[in-house]
């Protein structure tokens, strides 16, 4: 049983408590329940497909370096030197000038060529290492299960609030963090 399944009832007899009441939006009441089941019952294959199609979607979104590049040969070396880690790897390189680098559950690697840039191959192997480690330490599910989590104490607050004047403009600010 994951951490997040001991909430699971706390939260449910909340939800049922506050089905009585006046302004309660069992629609978001609903989908706030969902995502908390959700979080509870996260499984490694539904981390894997989830970082499956999220990795998809950002290679849509950006230009990955050619096959036979300085960078694509520069990231194979850096991964060379990370040795076997156990784990089924993807390395690519997006072309842009920001500075990043994130591994998936999946084995999805993307390294910045920004990043590149500014790094030595030992730099750049230390980041990819860091975020391999993400992965295997199962970083990856934790945050999806927050991610959930959050989205159902959102959920939920906002079906208790609704019709309320100002409702929607707190849970803004909320979200943000600020006016």
């Amino acid at each position: 049983m994951t951490r997040y399944a001991r909430y699971a009832v706390p939260a449910i007899a909340c939800i049922a408590l506050q089905a009585g009441c006046a302004n309660m939006n069992m629609d978001s009441m609903t989908q706030a329940g969902g995502s908390l089941f959700s979080a509870a019952s996260l499984s490694d294959a539904n981390v894997k497909t989830l970082s499956d199609q999220s990795c998809a979607e950002m290679d849509k979104k950006n230009t990955i370096a050619a096959a036979d590049s300085t960078y694509t040969k520069r990231l194979a070396n850096v991964m060379s030197g990370l040795g076997n880690t156990g784990l089924p790897l993807d390395a690519k390189v997006y072309m842009t000038k920001d500075v990043n680098a994130w591994a998936m559950a999946n084995g999805c690697v993307r390294v910045y060529s920004g990043l590149m840039d500014l790094m030595t191959d030992d730099e750049v192997r230390g980041v990819v290492g860091h975020e391999i480690g993400h992965v295997a330490l199962g970083h990856t599910k934790a945050a999806m299960q927050v991610a959930y989590g959050t989205s159902a104490a959102r959920g939920a607050r906002r079906a208790g609030r609704a019709g309320q004047p100002d409702a929607d403009r707190a849970d803004v600010i909320a979200d943000r963090g600020s006016w």
